[in-house]
């Protein structure tokens, strides 16, 4: 059966924790879309155009995963792209709750859209986008958070806006 999943998300930068759902994700379905939205209001360091180049450096060792970049509803991108399962990473209970309620509500907007979440491998679930940016921020080290294109990327843009 070929099913096409979307793990979608800012990914602002994308970490390790993010690539360990992609890789188990792959494993699980025909195609996964990496589905990086615009989301102006989160403010991202990044343009999207940069998150999404840093995703397919990310996830280049992955055959059956591409990265592609989408404005508006999560369901809007599913139907658009024959997606039928959103993958969703959750990190803890709130993250759940959070999830929950967003999958409950895709579910409403279109009924054959369902959503898997997937919690990241131990040795990954302390990481967040916001933790990493926050310690590039300070001039700590992000090695073994983030891959290492990703690493230099963000100490750029770190740079740029001081």
């Amino acid at each position: 059966m070929n099913v096409v999943a979307a793990y979608t998300g800012t990914f602002d930068p994308i970490t390790y924790g993010h690539i360990d759902v992609v890789e188990r994700a792959a494993r699980m379905f025909s195609k996964l879309i990496v589905a990086i939205a615009f989301s102006e209001a989160k403010r991202p360091l990044f343009l999207l155009e940069d998150r999404i180049e840093l995703a397919r450096a990310s996830v280049s060792h992955l055959p059956n995963v591409e990265v592609q970049g989408f404005r508006g509803l999560v369901v809007d991108f599913a139907v658009e792209h024959d997606v039928s399962v959103v993958v969703r990473g959750v990190r803890n209970v709130t993250d759940f709750d959070v999830e929950k309620q967003m999958a409950v509500m895709n579910r409403h907007l279109a009924a054959h859209v369902d959503t898997v979440m997937l919690a990241p491998s131990p040795t990954y679930a302390h990481i967040s986008s916001t933790l990493v940016r926050e310690i590039a921020r300070m001039g700590g080290s992000v090695e073994g958070l983030v891959h290492p294109q990703v690493a230099r990327e963000l100490e750029q843009a770190v740079k740029r806006a001081r």
